[in-house]
């Protein structure tokens, strides 16, 4: 459905085409009536100046008959030749005159044709006359009257049929000069007429043009400057202006296109700016991730670096108590082949042990201590203890440390039942924890000092095994401290050059991964208190030692 605006715009422009038609128009009827006007001015001149000629061609004949009579030797040729020319120019007046007639039908014109025409008539039944009458009119014979000749011959120029041809030709030329002036003034009016009419319609063409002009302008002024200011927010990235839908319908068809385009591109937007944000949520992961790689690579390299440490301070103890264990059955005076045998068992515990720790280390290479699974299982902690100490009593004996046991996990007589402690555990991590335990408290006695060994109940459900020494202590400042890895104090480095401040991170490790605490107390240069809690179990023990058997004698 077409719109007002496009109506009207429409009816505009016809009714201007229409005033330029009508212009147009206008103005060829008045170029046509100018033009006929002009012609039948130029058409009246022609034939007033044929009768001119007429009358002066007429005069030149007369002369040439007067010398004729006067045998002043006239020439027949001139005589032709101007009689051809009177019948000429009656001719071309006649075509002239039809001509004439032809243009100009109206009553005044025909009367005028007429007048002309009867004129012509006269002037040709005269020249006939006259042609005969020259053709009789020779010299005057001597003694003839030349007066009455003249006289004879000028009725014939002068007179027709009772007409003064004289006057009929001035009556002519007056008459063709009269209508060359009429037709002139009527092509001035006419041309005129038609100048004020093109001024008129000019002025009314531009009237209506900056009448239509104003109107449209008005009209249209508001849309576009809304259409305007709708595109030019779209430019600037404005997406949720919107152009109001009103005044005519194609405008209004514009806008809603225009709001559809902001609506369709702010949707388009939002859509890529969650695209956006999603890419860049997944750069996120994906960096936090590589981030996470790369601080698991570091830790990685960390542990690698710690494993070194770990090795040198795991393999230290078993490999000590294997040769004080050997040094001691070497130095000491000739024994028993049961002793031997003893001694022999132990060592081969601790080589076994040596193992076990060397296991664990190429198991850390591949994993840290707190991820370490633990195969745990009911036992009776009196049997890892008891191996503990029996691979801690030669590097006691080597410092001159004396080392006291439990009294149920120190006596192993026959037929005795001890006092079970069960709990679950992995018996090599309990075995290695209390290692770590007994070892730290040896090492950091003065010689001839003691190491006591206690297990109570601390609580219900909780088992606590106490290792006290009266060694050098740990300052206050350095308590805090004593779990974190490679870290060692001034007074343990000055009391034990030895060591890499692992025995206690990794003790803590083990005893949290058993579902218990380790604690430590001291006082510096009374000794350290080394609290170790477990749960208790309500499981049966799998055996008495619940750890691994030595070989027969």
């Amino acid at each position: 459905m077409r719109g007002m605006l496009s109506r009207r715009l429409t009816l505009a422009l016809i009714a201007l085409a229409a005033t330029v038609v009508l212009q147009g128009l206008g103005a060829v009827w008045v170029l046509n009536l100018a033009e006929r006007q002009v012609q039948r001015g130029r058409m009246a001149s022609d034939i007033q100046l044929g009768f001119v000629e007429l009358s002066a061609t007429k005069k030149e004949l007369r002369s040439w008959v007067a010398q004729l009579q006067q045998g002043a030797g006239a020439d027949p040729a001139v005589r032709d030749r101007l009689q051809a020319a009177l019948r000429q120019r009656l001719q071309a007046l006649q075509r002239l005159a039809d001509a004439a007639r032809a243009i100009d039908g109206g009553a005044d014109g025909q009367a005028e044709q007429l007048r002309r025409l009867d004129a012509l008539a006269v002037l040709g039944r005269s020249l006939v006359a006259l042609e005969r009458a020259i053709a009789a009119t020779g010299p005057l014979t001597p003694g003839a009257d030349a007066r009455q000749a003249w006289q004879a011959l000028s009725a014939v120029f002068d007179q027709s049929q009772g007409r003064d041809l004289r006057e009929l030709l001035a009556d002519a030329i007056a008459r063709e000069a009269a209508a060359v002036a009429r037709e002139r003034q009527a092509a001035d009016r006419s041309m005129a007429w038609t100048r004020g009419l093109w001024l008129a319609m000019a002025a009314t063409l531009a009237l209506a043009s900056l009448l239509a002009a104003l109107h449209f302008a008005r009209a249209l002024r508001k849309p576009l400057q809304q259409l305007s200011d709708g595109a030019r927010a779209l430019e600037l990235g404005q997406l949720q202006h919107r152009v109001p839908p009103q005044g005519d319908a194609e405008f209004a068809a514009v806008a809603r296109s225009m709001n559809t385009m902001a609506a369709a591109l702010a949707a388009h937007q939002a859509h890529e700016a969650g695209e956006r944000q999603r890419l860049e949520a997944q750069v996120a992961a994906r960096t936090a991730e590589l981030q996470g790689a790369l601080e698991a690579l570091r830790r990685a390299d960390a542990r690698r670096r710690q494993l070194f440490a770990d090795i040198s301070h795991e393999l230290r103890t078993p490999t000590t108590a294997i040769r004080g264990e050997a040094e001691i059955t070497l130095r000491g005076r000739e024994r028993s082949a049961d002793d031997y045998r003893a001694a022999l068992r132990r060592i081969v515990e601790g080589s076994q042990q040596l193992a076990e720790v060397i296991d664990d280390l190429l198991a850390m290479a591949r994993s840290d201590i707190d991820a370490l699974a633990l195969a745990r299982r009911p036992l009776d902690l009196a049997g890892p203890l008891a191996e503990a100490l029996a691979l801690a009593a030669p590097l006691a004996a080597e410092r001159g440390v004396a080392l006291h046991a439990p009294a149920d996990a120190a006596d192993a007589t026959p037929g005795r039942a001890p006092r079970r402690w069960p709990v679950l555990a992995d018996p090599q991590r309990l075995r290695q924890l209390l290692t770590v335990l007994l070892d730290n408290a040896i090492g950091y006695s003065r010689r001839g000092g003691q190491v006591r060994v206690s297990l109570v109940d601390d609580e219900p459900g909780t088992l606590m095994l106490e290792v006290a020494d009266d060694g050098i202590g740990i300052p206050a400042a350095d308590l805090p401290q004593v779990f974190d890895r490679h870290f060692r104090g001034a007074t343990a480095r000055l009391h034990r050059a030895d060591g890499m401040g692992l025995g206690l991170p990794i003790a803590r490790s083990l005893a949290q991964a058993h579902g218990g605490t380790l604690v430590l107390q001291s006082v510096p240069g009374h000794g350290t208190r080394a609290q170790l809690r477990l749960p208790l179990t309500d499981a049966e023990p799998a055996g008495l030692g619940g750890g691994t058997e030595a070989e027969p004698a």
